[in-house]
């Protein structure tokens, strides 16, 4: 199954097809591709599959996905 998880963005570099950011899953950070989402800014909460942003969401949206996929045990590759 294909899943897109919430994360937190909290560091932008780049730009255009090379702008990236780190983001935040429940704590666990990843490096994501933030092209996709040029509106995105520090503190924003994004839907990211396969390390791509594809939407930016509001943080009850967000939270309330993580929740869901923590109940659901879909979170593991998130582990370090």
């Amino acid at each position: 199954m294909c899943l897109a998880v919430p994360g937190k963005i909290i560091n932008i570099s780049g730009q255009d097809e090379l702008r990236a950011g780190d983001v935040s899953f429940a704590g666990i950070v990843k490096r994501v591709n933030l092209a996709y989402v040029p509106e995105a800014r520090i503190g924003d909460h994004v839907m990211v599959h396969v390390g791509f942003a594809i939407s930016v969401v509001d943080e009850i949206e967000a939270r309330n996905t993580l929740e869901y996929l923590q109940q659901m045990g879909e979170l593991a590759e998130l582990e370090p």
